[in-house]
């Protein structure tokens, strides 16, 4: 059988060089709370487009979303112009997931200019407190209905309680569980908690979940040791509302790009044909609205 088109949801780009961008995660005193000691290896070199196609063209990657890179960044609509203008040139990204703090009472202003550039199609505000429950953080998150916006969250079991009840107050926004909610543990016990958060936060009919970053915290893991974090992810959510991605090139740390591919082939060859299509590319096709790339000037 052909090897399914696979339409990566989370990879990012970054580029040292550029004085309109700027990277705190990557200064050097920073240091990753799940990765550790191999959060290093990425802070030297830039990680361009082109890096990613080259990466990724032999493993039928046939488009890509871009979730946010640029942290501490004055203006993160420059990130979004960047992004832009690697997507005008090469197709990639297909789609942008910006960065915007909702809780900013002048965000409005600032979703307007992501999406001036027509490829930006969501927002990761990783925020601060107990931002699921904060009235300032809701008035934010409300205006991505407005703008047509995909909400991409960071939320671990603990709270996905929360997501969930957010998720069902604002039912016209799809918010995306990002990493599977970033499971930080591989205990049975941890596994337990998790799936239940996750069969919670499944109530909610808008949440779509993205299955990535198992490698973070298994950094040796092995297509049995990931299995099961995906199967619950498909047995809560469904097959038509899951979505994969690498986490590229975070995940490069712990494996090559065909393995991760390959190793979510392997997981999901259980499933019907048209419901692998739907997780490998159909449901990103449309979350994303992601329409097949056309050169600058070109017409449909």
């Amino acid at each position: 059988m052909d090897k399914l088109a696979f339409v990566d949801t989370h990879f990012h780009l970054w580029d040292m060089d550029n004085p309109d961008l700027y990277y705190e995660e990557f200064q050097p005193e920073y240091g990753h709370p799940i990765i550790g000691d191999a959060w290093e290896d990425l802070k030297q070199p830039n990680y361009l487009v082109d890096d990613f196609i080259a990466e990724t063209r032999n493993s039928n990657v046939t488009k890509a979303v871009h979730v946010q890179a640029a942290l501490g960044i004055p203006d993160p609509v420059n990130e979004s112009a960047w992004l832009q203008a690697a997507a005008d040139r090469t197709g990639f990204p297909h789609a942008i997931v910006a960065y915007s703090n909702l809780k900013d009472p002048n965000v409005e202003e600032e979703l307007g200019r992501h999406v001036e550039y027509p490829n930006v199609k969501g927002i990761r505000d990783f925020s601060d407190g107990d931002y699921l429950v904060d009235p300032d953080f809701h008035r934010g998150y409300a205006l991505l209905e407005k703008f047509n916006l995909v909400a991409s969250v960071d939320v671990k079991w603990e709270d996905m309680g929360k997501l969930r009840d957010l998720a069902r107050k604002f039912p016209n926004i799809a918010p995306v569980l990002d990493h599977c909610g970033f499971p930080t543990s591989r205990t049975d016990e941890y596994f337990l908690n998790w799936r239940t958060g996750v069969r919670d936060l499944a109530e909610a009919e808008n949440v779509i979940c993205k299955i990535s970053g198992l490698g973070m915290a298994d950094q040796n893991w092995t297509v049995e040791s990931i299995r099961p974090w995906v199967l619950t992810c498909i047995e809560a959510f469904g097959p038509d509302r899951c979505i994969f991605a690498t986490n590229w090139p975070v995940d490069k740390l712990f494996s090559s790009y065909d393995a991760v591919i390959d190793a979510y082939t392997e997981i999901i060859a259980g499933f019907r044909r048209d419901e692998q299509v739907a997780m490998f590319s159909g449901n990103a096709e449309k979350l994303y609205g992601i329409l097949p790339w056309l050169p600058v000037g070109a017409t449909r």
